[in-house]
């Protein structure tokens, strides 16, 4: 009898196990592509980001912090630099922006109606944002080259 209730309980753990939203989602590349892959990476929540602009132009280097940690720059730090630091609690939960063959413009937006602006708003729009109301920002990844040719975000749940 036990080894009954164990098994029912095992087999009803999975069923509801696969009704829950997934926590993870990635939001499909923007742009042309092109240039050196990268990804950027780290432990926890993202706490800070680092975005240079050339001026009348597009999206030239950006950086993350995780913690209290920074990520390597990827792309170059060329331009204007513009900093956003999140407060205890906030995290990013959408990205939108402008793109022709360069990331032209980001905005990251906050889970507190914050937000960071950088580059020229021209091009086609792009908006990404998590599939669960759980999940932020945490790696951004895509193609650089002088500027960012290619830009995805990744989402997930941040224990």
């Amino acid at each position: 009898m036990h080894n009954n209730i164990a098994v029912l309980t095992l087999l009803l753990l999975s069923i509801f196990s696969d009704v829950q939203p997934q926590k993870y989602s990635f939001s499909v590349p923007v742009g042309s592509g092109g240039g050196e892959a990268f990804g950027i990476t780290g432990e926890g929540r993202i706490t800070a980001v680092r975005v240079w602009e050339r001026y009348n132009s597009f999206i030239t280097g950006l950086q993350l912090r995780y913690g209290h940690i920074w990520s390597p720059v990827v792309g170059s730090q060329s331009g204007r630099v513009k900093d956003f630091e999140l407060y205890d609690g906030e995290a990013i939960i959408q990205i939108s922006g402008k793109v022709t063959s360069f990331i032209q413009s980001v905005v990251f937006v906050t889970n507190l109606g914050r937000f960071l602006q950088a580059g020229q708003p021209r091009g086609y729009s792009f908006n990404m944002y998590p599939t669960s109301k759980e999940a932020e920002l945490t790696i951004i990844s895509g193609q650089v080259r002088n500027a960012f040719t290619s830009f995805g975000a990744h989402w997930a749940a941040v224990h």
